[in-house]
């Protein structure tokens, strides 16, 4: 029976769950990277808010990544809605021999266009295609993939679709978005733009001193108790959504034959890059940006650097690479959020740093499941891409049985939010005398995202209307008060 068979039974599930509270030992709830450091939250268009890695279910061939920009995007923000920034290079990288080094990296970079200068309006009117001349302010961008230290341009000219503005403006929206989905000439497909934020997560608690309502009456400052509400509800992000055919990530480039084969697992993150140097002109004209490019922001696994990194280490950790991530491990050894559980919830007691053994499954991936052999440890989501999709997916990923979900990758449904509190208050095999209520009841009440994914490539859900824009609380949301 190989490792990964033996996940499945009683001792090695036992295992695999315990494994899985090292995700939550470095995170609690909160927006995953939504302005999470200093200097990047003064820098939307280049905040990297989400990463998801997983097996397309439509395609177990291949896998989708996704990389989402743009914190908390109020939809009705126009004349001059929210776009990718021209001077931001966009990265969606690959590790695919676990030594904490990028092998396959594609870079986006975006060019914006004003058709007409002479009105302020982002449409003049009706738009019914991307060519459309009522179109005004229009987006185009490049991909190039850089691979065994050569660099190849593999699409150009790509579509963004308009933001979803309104019946008037953006009448038929789902055929402009599909329209924007293009082939790129590795044999992978790709998608640029405005897209419904799929985090879910109760934020206005997670930062009320870490309350989350449905224990409300249990807190250190007790509130009448109360359903999750979600504070991403309502807004949109801009998202890079990738498929790629799983013999194109490998390390030997062939076709994976299960599970168990040595190049299944791989290391996924996305990053955000600037010019060194910007030059304003005094005359409002067009900036100037040169130097060499420097990393702003990067993701991989949700709420690491935005709960556990302090203060003054999460502008280094944007600016740092996975091999280096040597230099945070203190801070997943004695988390500050397991801290707090303890302090906020009397009644809540959680296991005691040093999290030694959680440290090193979080920084390496889970032995037998996700983790590559000779890894080196680095924050990164591993997405072993053998795994098929489920059949019937849970939303708490591994923590529920399904090997298929977070932390094995991230799909855009998993409750990422809710497998980390519980793992967080030690609610796992590994920790008997914790896996216990309330600490394996834990979640923020937040359990589904407010609009449905799509059965398809992009997968996620259709940004909401500007028109019709209430952020929070959507119509038909499963948190409407």
């Amino acid at each position: 029976m190989s490792k990964f068979r033996k996940l499945m039974t009683a001792g090695g599930l036992a295992a695999t769950l315990a494994l899985v509270a090292v995700m939550g030992t470095v995170a609690s709830s909160g927006a995953s990277s939504h302005r999470e450091a200093l200097q990047i939250s003064q820098d939307p268009v280049a905040d990297n808010t989400d990463t998801y890695a997983f097996v397309s279910p439509d395609k177990p061939d291949t896998v989708t990544l996704v990389g989402n920009w743009i914190p908390l995007e109020e939809p009705a923000g126009g004349p001059n809605f929210h776009q990718f920034g021209d001077d931001v290079l966009y990265t969606l990288n690959v590790d695919n021999d676990g030594d904490a080094v990028d092998d396959i990296v594609w870079e986006f970079r975006f060019s914006t266009r004003v058709l007409n200068r002479n009105t302020f309006l982002y449409n003049t009117g009706p738009i019914s295609s991307l060519n459309d001349p009522d179109f005004n302010i229009r987006q185009s961008y490049s991909v190039a993939k850089v691979q065994n230290g050569r660099r190849q341009v593999i699409g150009s000219g790509l579509r963004v679709p308009p933001a979803n503005i309104g019946p008037r403006s953006t009448p038929n929206y789902a055929q402009l978005a599909s329209a924007a989905i293009a082939n790129l000439s590795d044999g992978s497909k790709v998608f640029a733009g405005p897209r419904d934020d799929p985090f879910f997560v109760d934020l206005g608690s997670a930062f009320d001193l870490l309350g989350l309502r449905p224990f409300n009456a249990a807190h250190a400052i007790p509130l009448p108790q109360d359903k999750g509400h979600d504070g991403v509800s309502g807004y949109n992000t801009h998202s890079i959504v990738l498929q790629v055919p799983i013999k194109n990530l490998t390390k030997d480039k062939k076709a994976l034959t299960g599970a168990d084969d040595p190049d299944a697992t791989i290391g996924v993150y996305a990053a955000s890059w600037r010019r060194q140097v910007r030059v304003l002109s005094k005359d409002g004209g067009d900036q100037l940006h040169t130097g060499r490019w420097v990393q702003v922001s990067r993701l991989g696994m949700p709420l690491v650097n935005e709960v556990v990194i302090p203060l003054g280490k999460k502008d280094r950790f944007n600016a740092s690479q996975p091999a280096d991530d040597a230099q945070f491990g203190k801070f997943v050894l004695d988390p500050e959020p397991a801290r707090l559980i303890p302090v906020l919830y009397p009644g809540v007691n959680v296991p005691p740093a040093p999290r030694g053994d959680i440290a090193t499954i979080f920084l390496t991936g889970i032995p037998g499941l996700n983790q590559p052999k000779n890894v080196v440890p680095s924050e990164m989501i591993r997405l072993n891409m053998g795994i098929p999709p489920s059949a019937n997916p849970s939303p708490l990923g591994v923590l529920g049985g399904d090997l298929a979900g977070f932390p094995n990758g991230r799909r855009l449904a998993d409750d990422s939010t809710d497998v980390e509190i519980r793992a967080l208050a030690g609610a796992t095999p590994l920790t008997p005398d914790f896996n216990v209520a309330p600490n394996n009841k834990l979640g923020d009440g937040v359990n589904t995202n407010d609009t449905p994914f799509l059965s398809q490539f992009p997968y996620v859900g259709t940004p909401h209307q500007g028109y019709a824009s209430d952020p929070h609380y959507v119509r038909g949301s499963t948190t409407t008060p």
